[in-house]
C-alpha cells in the first residue's frame, strides 16, 4: 500500500466554499459576511475577552494580593550529586558548584538529603535539610551555613 493511493472515506470531504465569485454562486455580493458592521469589514479581529460590550469577567472580578518580583528561590542539590562529583576533603561553595555546572545562578543554595554520602566533605550553603545535615556529619563532613544577603 502506498500513501498516495489512500483516500478519505466517501462523504468525509466536501468542496471548499468559494466566496465572492458572483451572485449566481450563492456566495456573491456580501460574500457570506452579512450587511455592514465590524464583522463585515476586512481586517476585523475580536479580542479574546470581548463580551459584546458587557464588562468583561476579568474586569468584574476583584483583584487580591500581588506578586513579589524580587523573590529568589533556592537552587536545590542532593548529596548524592555532590558525592559523585567531588573528592574527599573538598571545601564546596556555591561558586565551586556553579563552576562545575551543578547549579546555574547560585544566589541561594539548599542541600537536600537524597542518596548517600561516603566522603568527608565541608559544604558551604545557605540552607540544609535536617536529613542532609545528619548524613554529612555522620560521614565526618562539616556543614557551614552562609548568611543570606538582601537582594535589591
Amino acid at each position: 500500500m502506498k500513501l498516495e493511493i489512500i483516500k478519505p472515506p466517501l462523504g468525509a470531504t466536501h468542496k471548499e466554499k468559494r466566496v465572492g465569485r458572483g451572485d449566481s454562486s450563492g456566495h456573491g455580493g456580501t460574500s457570506t459576511r452579512g450587511h455592514k458592521g465590524h464583522k463585515a469589514r476586512k481586517g476585523f479581529s475580536l479580542s479574546y475577552n470581548f463580551e459584546g460590550g458587557q464588562m468583561p469577567l476579568v474586569r468584574r472580578l476583584p483583584k487580591r494580593g500581588f506578586t513579589h518580583l524580587k523573590k529568589v528561590y533556592p537552587e536545590i542539590i542532593n548529596i548524592e550529586e555532590i558525592d559523585k562529583v567531588f573528592d574527599e576533603n573538598t571545601v564546596i561553595t556555591p561558586a565551586l558548584l556553579k563552576e562545575k555546572g551543578i547549579i546555574k545562578k547560585g544566589v541561594i543554595v539548599k542541600i537536600l538529603g537524597r542518596g548517600e554520602i561516603k566522603k568527608k566533605i565541608e559544604i558551604h550553603a545557605h540552607m540544609f535539610s535536617d536529613n542532609a545535615k545528619n548524613k554529612i556529619e555522620k560521614a565526618g563532613g562539616k556543614t557551614v551555613i552562609i548568611k543570606k544577603q538582601e537582594h535589591n
